[in-house]
Parts: structure tokens; C-alpha cells; sequence
């Protein structure tokens, strides 16, 4: 029966519909398979043919096939054909040939490809039919696109010496697609067409062909597809110059000695980023020849200038000799802070640190309190001006031995420490020489013009180089040191007392553009009515200057400081050596002192010490503290406690109470011990403590419940209810943990600082041109509580700039990013797209 072409469309979408609703027998396509007799011009062509395509996360992927002319397209996936409802169809008609166009669309769940994953890859493609036959498109594979967390290989740090070549390899995480791998630099991309020294291989690994100054970094590698982007360990690549010596200089004429000599530097190159040395000596001395020799000292004029010489040598040795006697004795007089009998009585007993058995030099024993250096003071304390100002007496307790002349004897702990090589190192004028590793209260790093920061960890003290702050062109190498205040000699004038760490930062003469800004904790109760805080700076000729009197600073002044509940930011165009000094106006001037308890980890005597500290409340008195006392085997018995030491001239006391006599005796003679005020007051002792020694019934005795008492004579006071088991409580050990702040002690460039450079860029540009609005970088010191400082930020070149500045230095490493957006977007500015940047410009 002959079928009329008209009804041919129409018959083959029933036919085929009942065969798609059927059995789910199959059939198999061609790419052309044409109707005997029809016309091969009119079968269909896929305009649109589906295409490869991922699954991200649990998003289905969507397929689409266009064919003209087409009467019906359907999908067919991993054999199987896709079910008539879950086809999208959308008909039309060919614009210039007037053919029927049909286009479908289909939805591929994670659900149905993890059905077959694993057996094999899913796929899928789609047939279309006209009156002339069908043709099939090409297949699309479907795959389900992930990235592991894990890096197969990760680039390690390292040190190599300049113009060696460096390779850092990197396998990245599993992924499908394949992951992209690019390196960062200092959180900058590194892009091997703009510089020919770099490359990075097939295998992902970056090559430095030839190792510079320059390339001293922090390397990342970072994989990436698009699922998720995966950030390598950062590994600190270090490029050193070991020290080379410069030619030898001429001989010199020989000398009344018979002697000539030459010299050479350790300059060509001298040693960078911790190179070594050179080796051997920098002078050179021979014998002259034996007739020049024999000439020289021929003449009668040439006695007579032997003569000369040898006398002007000895007058100098001999006025060396007393100058050095003079110092002895000054040094002798002036080395001790602190007057007062009561440091020797009532219990208050010296420490003995020393090893405890010849093999093991670094196992220390402990008996209570003011350790291993003994220095002497005879004065009277500085005057008040609203009360009687009579000395200090001395009265002889019990327990007090009188010493000669009216002194009286103080021992105070002093560990040494690595840094005392590193201070002297940096007493010189070489400041670029390289700088020693390992200790503990210093950092350093090398810096340009993009900033930077600096921290010691676990003491509250950084310093911030903004950008732009290091001239561009220039490269610095900037360190930061944390003095104990028994190795630097400040001295404090009438009833002023050091409330800050001493810290130095330098080296001193470099040239600044912008105020870097230092940061460190102080332990004074700020109040304008009670305190006149000073800066000091200590000079190049080693005198302290006063050169900030915080509250009357002038805004175009060298020095700045933003003054906080704890800390102090100090602005600075100039490095060196700085701490915060305060005297006291009134009796309601008040110090913060920490109180710490600590006693042994384990008791293997009867006896049990309970050691007190009074310490200043700074986190670097605190880490000095607990590194003391891990050395000496304690741990922390009781939460710390803060009390506000008044500058009323009255002591400090401390006693025990409740002791169970059934089960302790306690070995202090007297009902309390004491501290000084002046000991406290001054600021310049460290480890300041009383030891309290009980001893146990009974070996098997574990549980010790009393109270401890401290406070200040007429003032503030704690109270300790003590209650554990020495054995094995431990409750308390891990709230004095030292955790790093940061993370690196050094950061270089854009990694350094919370608000990305392109978006601080706009919103310097944005709020610094004045708006007659007031949305401008006045409105933000506001909302930042700010505002008493507009006089300075105004002086500077970009007062938004110094704003961000300080906002970097308060709030790093764990400022809000959000509420600082928060302040910007407030300001009602017309764009708002300017505190937006895209993730291309990023």
C-alpha cells in the first residue's frame, strides 16, 4: 500500500513512539542511513551535537542535539535509549529553506553515571529522523570531575648558593580533568614569559636556572580544574653568598719594626642571607728585607723617633689602664636597681640553678627564688611630689644579715641566650652582613618595596612595613630583636618605671618613605589623669632620648603612637632601638602584673616548692616565664591572675594559709614573704618570685588543698584556692601553650597584610580626595574610633593609607575582613563596585 508523503512524518513518530514505549528493544543507527528511493539532500544535519562535558559536585550537565531537517531526535546513553518524557523538544522551521528544525535537550544526574562508573565511561549521543532517513551525532562522554586534597609530591625548602639552580618539583592531587598547575612567588604568580631565568617543566616542577637575591621567597604550588583549587605546603626558598675576599691592598713601608703588612676585606662579594664567612685572617705582616731593615734604623734621627714612639705607647696604655679602672668602679656602683631589706627576710630565699649531674648539663634542679647574678644598689627611692619624700630605711629583721656599708644584697635571675652574639652582631656599622639563625626573641627578613611584617612569635611585638615604605629600586634587610632589660642599660630618672618590652628594629640609617609600625605590649593602666608615658629611642652614641610624649605629639613629628588597652603601635620613619617609659602622676597610677604558680611535674622528695612569679602582663614576660620553666621541669598549678600594682611605695606580699597539717608542713619561718616595691616598680627584673616549700607527711601523700594569698600592702589582691593531685593532675597545663601567631615570623609582599592590595589601592584613591559629604578617610577614622588622630593622618601624603596601615598592624593575623567592609561600604560612597575587584583581577 502506497503511503502519501504528507502522512510519511506522521506515521514514523507513531511507529516509533510504540517502539520506544515497547520492550526497550534496540536499534542500531548509522551516520546516514537514507529510505530507498528518498532524497539524500534532505537527511537531517545536526546544527548543535552534544559534547564532552564534567559533573561538578551533584549539578546535573545538560545535552542538547539541533538537527534540520528532523522530524524526530532522540537520545540514546550507554546503549540504552533515554525515555520519550525526560526529552525537552523544541520545534521550529528553517528560516531560508522552510524545513522542519527540532531541538532537544536532556539532563544527565551524578545518579546515573555512578551507576556505571568504574566499569566504563558514560556516554551518550543522539539520532534524528526525516522522511529521507536518520543520522546519528557524535557520542559526548560524560564524567564525573573531582580533585584530591593531597599532593602527590610537594616542593621542599631549601638553601642554595647564588647563581645555583634550584628545582622545585610538584606532583599535583588526582583529579579529572586533570589538574592546571601554576607557581606562586610570594603569593605572586610566576610567569616564566616575563622572566627567561624560569621555567616550569611537563612534570609541573619549577626551575630556576640561575639562583638571585631576588628569587629568596616563599614558593607554592597550586593545582587547580574545575572543581577545586588545591595549595601546596609554601616551601622558604633561601639564596645565600658565601663571603669572598677582596685583592690584597700594596705592602706598606716598613716599620720602626722591621715589619711591613697588607690588608684585604671580606667584600667581593661579603656574605648575604646567612652565607659563610671568609676564611683566614684579613692581615697580612712580614719581615722587611735585612738591608732595608739595617738602613732604617742607621740614622741618629731614627733613634730618636724609636724613642718617641715607644713613649707616647706607654702613656697610652697607661691612661687605657685607669680609664678601664674608672669604668669597673662606676659599673660596680650603678649595676643594681633596687634597695631594701625585706628581700631577705621572711623566707625570701636566693635560687641555686646549677646542673645536676655531670653527664647531663642540661638537667637543672631548683631551689627557690632570685637566681644567679648578684648586683648591689645603695640610694634612696625618687621622690613624690605629693607626699613626703624621706629615703627608704632599712630595718634588720630576724632574718636579715646586715651587709657592710649600708647594702644589701639581691640576686635575680639572668639565663644567657643565643641572642647575645646577635646583639653584638648588629652593634656594628655592617648592617647588611648576615644575620645569625636559631634565636628565639629575634627575627628578620629581606624586603622591598612591596612591605612586609615582622613578628617574634608569642610576644606580642611585629613590625609593619607598608608598601611603598621601602623606596623602590631598594632591598633591605630588616630585623627585629627582643632585649632582656638586664643586657641594655636604660636608665630611669625619678619615679619613672619601663611599662614595654625593649625592642629594637633596625638597621638604624636606612631610608624610609612611609612610617613603618611597631607593635609590642605594655602593662600600664592607661589614664591621662595618672601617667605621663614617654617614648625613648636610644641614640646612636647609646644615650636614651626621650623623642614622643604620648598626648602632645605634633602631627608632622617623626614618631607616632596610637595607645591601647594592652599594646602600643608605634609609627616610626626611623629605626632603632625603642621602649615605652611611664612616671607616675598620682598614688592611682597602676601597673598590670600577671601572677603565675608553678610547681614540678613530678615529686620524687618529701619536699614540694610552689614557685609565685610576679611578672609584668606582657606576652613577652609571660614566654620567657614558661620556656624558664620547662627547663626547670614545672608546670602551671592554678589559672593566672592579673593584679594592679599601684605605685604607693608599699610591697608586694605573699603567704600561704589552710595548709593540712595532717598531711604538709610548711618550712617558712615567718606568716608572709615579701617583694619590694622598687623591685616590682622598676620594671628592669625578670623571673621576680617567691618559692613557698612544703614537705609531705608521708611519701604516699598526693592531694594538697590550701589557699595562697597575694597583694599589695593597702591595695589590690588575688587569692589562690589550691586543691589537685601532684601526680596527676595536669588540668592546668595546657593554658600557657605557646601557639604561633601567624604562622612565619617573616612575610614578604602581598602575603603580609589581611586587605588585598588591589582593593586597599581603591580604597585609598576613593577616600582620599575630601568629599564635601564627609564620605572620605575622616568618616572612616570614625567608624574605627580613630578620630583623635586626624591631625597626623592628615599630615601624610595619603591619610587612607596610614589608616589601612594601622587597621593592618591592630588586627593581624586574625582581623575581620567583614567588619572593615562594613565600615568602607557605610560611607555612602556613589560606586560601590569600587570595594569589589573581579576574580581576574585578583
Amino acid at each position: 500500500m502506497a503511503v502519501r508523503p504528507g502522512l510519511w512524518p506522521a506515521l514514523l513518530g507513531i511507529v516509533l513512539a510504540a517502539w520506544l514505549r515497547g520492550s526497550g528493544a534496540q536499534q542500531s543507527a548509522t551516520v546516514a542511513n537514507p529510505v530507498p528511493g528518498a532524497n539524500p539532500d534532505l537527511l537531517p544535519h545536526f546544527l548543535v551535537e552534544p559534547e564532552d562535558v564534567y559533573i561538578v559536585k551533584n549539578k546535573p550537565v545538560l545535552l542538547v542535539c539541533k538537527a534540520v531537517p528532523a522530524t524526530q531526535i532522540f537520545f540514546k546513553c550507554n546503549g540504552e535509549w533515554v525515555r520519550q518524557v525526560d526529552h525537552v523538544i523544541e520545534r521550529s522551521t528553517d528560516g531560508s529553506s522552510g524545513l522542519p528544525t527540532m531541538e532537544v535537550r536532556i539532563n544527565v544526574s551524578r545518579q546515573q553515571v555512578e551507576k556505571v562508573f568504574g566499569l566504563e565511561e558514560y556516554w551518550c549521543q543522539c539520532v534524528a529522523w526525516s522522511s529521507s532517513g536518520t543520522t546519528k551525532s557524535q557520542k559526548a562522554y560524560i564524567r564525573i570531575a573531582y580533585l584530591r586534597k593531597n599532593f602527590e609530591q610537594e616542593p621542599l625548602a631549601k638553601e642554595v648558593s647564588l647563581e645555583q639552580g634550584i628545582v622545585l618539583p610538584c606532583r599535583p592531587p588526582e583529579g579529572i580533568p586533570p589538574a592546571e598547575v601554576e607557581w606562586l612567588r610570594n603569593e605572586d604568580l610566576v610567569d616564566p614569559s616575563l622572566d627567561p631565568n624560569v621555567y616550569i617543566t611537563r612534570e609541573h616542577s619549577l626551575v630556576v636556572r640561575q639562583a638571585r637575591l631576588a628569587d629568596t621567597a616563599n614558593y607554592t604550588c597550586v593545582a587547580k580544574n574545575i572543581v577545586a583549587r588545591r595549595r601546596s605546603t609554601s616551601a622558604a626558598v633561601i639564596v645565600y653568598v658565601d663571603g669572598s675576599w677582596s685583592p690584597w691592598s700594596k705592602w706598606s713601608a716598613c716599620g720602626l719594626d722591621c715589619t711591613h703588612w697588607r690588608s684585604r676585606e671580606c667584600s667581593d662579594p661579603a656574605p648575604r642571607n646567612g652565607g659563610e664567612e671568609c676564611q683566614g685572617a684579613d692581615l697580612d705582616t712580614r719581615n722587611c728585607t735585612t738591608d732595608l731593615c739595617v738602613h732604617s734604623a742607621s740614622g741618629p734621627e731614627d733613634v730618636a723617633l724609636y724613642v718617641g714612639l715607644i713613649a707616647v705607647a706607654v702613656c697610652l696604655v697607661l691612661l687605657l689602664l685607669v680609664l678601664i679602672l674608672v669604668y669597673c668602679r662606676k659599673k660596680e656602683g650603678l649595676d643594681s636597681d633596687v634597695a631594701d631589706s625585706s628581700i631577705l627576710t621572711s623566707g625570701f630565699q636566693p635560687v641555686s640553678i646549677k646542673p645536676s649531674k655531670a653527664d647531663n648539663p642540661h638537667l637543672l634542679t631548683i631551689q627557690p627564688d632570685l637566681s644567679t647574678t648578684t648586683t648591689t644598689y645603695q640610694g634612696s627611692l625618687c621622690p613624690r611630689q605629693d607626699g613626703p619624700s624621706p629615703k627608704f630605711q632599712l630595718t634588720n629583721g630576724h632574718l636579715l644579715s646586715p651587709l657592710g656599708g649600708g647594702r644589701h644584697t639581691l640576686h635575680h635571675s639572668s639565663p644567657t641566650s643565643e641572642a647575645e652574639e646577635f646583639v653584638s652582631r648588629l652593634s656594628t656599622q655592617n648592617y647588611f652582613r648576615s644575620l645569625p639563625r636559631g634565636t628565639s626573641n629575634m627575627t628578620y627578613g629581606t624586603f622591598n618595596f612591596l612591605g612586609g611584617r615582622l613578628m617574634i612569635p608569642n610576644t606580642g611585638i611585629s613590625l609593619l612595613i607598608p608598601p611603598d615604605a621601602i623606596p623602590r629600586g631598594k632591598i633591605y634587610e630588616i630585623y627585629l630583636t627582643l632585649h632582656k632589660p638586664e643586657d641594655v642599660r636604660l636608665p630611669l630618672a625619678g619615679c619613672q618605671t619601663l611599662l614595654s618590652p625593649i625592642v629594637s628594629c633596625g638597621p638604624p640609617g636606612v631610608l624610609l618613605t612611609r612610617p613603618v609600625i611597631l607593635a609590642m605590649d605594655h602593662c600600664g593602666e592607661p589614664s591621662p589623669d595618672s601617667w605621663s608615658l614617654r617614648l625613648k629611642k636610644q641614640s646612636c652614641e647609646g644615650s636614651w632620648e626621650d623623642v614622643l610624649h604620648l598626648g602632645e605629639e605634633a602631627p608632622s613629628h617623626l614618631y607616632y603612637c596610637q595607645l591601647e588597652a594592652s599594646a602600643c603601635y608605634v609609627f616610626t620613619e626611623q629605626l632603632g632601638r625603642f621602649a615605652l617609659v611611664g612616671e607616675a602622676l598620682s598614688v592611682a597610677a597602676a601597673k598590670r602584673l600577671k601572677l603565675l604558680l608553678f610547681a614540678p611535674v613530678a615529686c620524687t622528695s618529701l619536699e614540694y616548692n610552689i614557685r609565685v612569679y610576679c611578672l609584668h602582663d606582657t606576652h613577652d614576660a609571660l614566654k620567657e616565664v614558661v620556656q624558664l620553666e620547662k627547663q626547670l621541669g614545672g608546670q602551671l598549678i592554678q589559672e593566672p591572675r592579673v593584679l594592679h600594682f599601684k605605685d604607693s611605695y608599699h610591697n608586694l606580699r605573699l603567704s600561704i594559709h589552710d595548709v593540712p597539717s595532717s598531711l604538709w608542713q610548711s618550712k617558712l619561718l615567718v606568716s608572709y614573704q615579701e617583694i619590694p616595691f622598687y623591685h616590682i616598680w622598676n620594671g628592669t627584673q625578670q623571673y621576680l618570685h617567691c618559692t613557698f616549700t612544703l614537705e609531705r607527711v608521708s611519701p604516699s601523700t598526693s592531694d594538697l588543698a590550701c589557699k595562697l594569698w597575694v597583694w599589695q600592702v593597702e591595695g589590690d589582691g588575688q587569692s589562690f584556692n589550691i586543691n589537685f593531685n601532684i601526680t596527676k593532675d595536669t588540668r592546668f597545663a595546657e593554658l600557657l601553650a605557646l601557639e604561633s601567631e601567624g604562622g612565619v615570623p617573616a612575610l614578604v609582599g602581598p602575603s603580609a597584610f589581611k586587605i588585598p592590595f588591589l582593593i586597599r589601592q581603591k580604597i585609598i584613591s576613593s577616600l582620599d580626595p575630601p568629599c564635601n559629604r564627609g564620605a572620605d578617610w575622616r568618616t572612616l577614622a570614625q567608624k574605627l574610633h580613630l578620630d583623635s588622630h586626624l591631625s597626623f593622618f592628615a599630615s601624610k601624603p595619603s591619610p587612607t593609607a596610614m589608616i589601612l596601615n594601622l587597621w593592618e598592624a591592630r588586627h593581624f593575623p586574625n582581623g575581620n575582613l567583614s567588619q572593615l567592609a562594613a565600615a568602607v561600604a557605610g560611607l555612602g560612597q556613589p560606586d560601590a563596585g569600587l570595594f569589589t575587584v573581579s576574580e581576574a583581577e585578583c
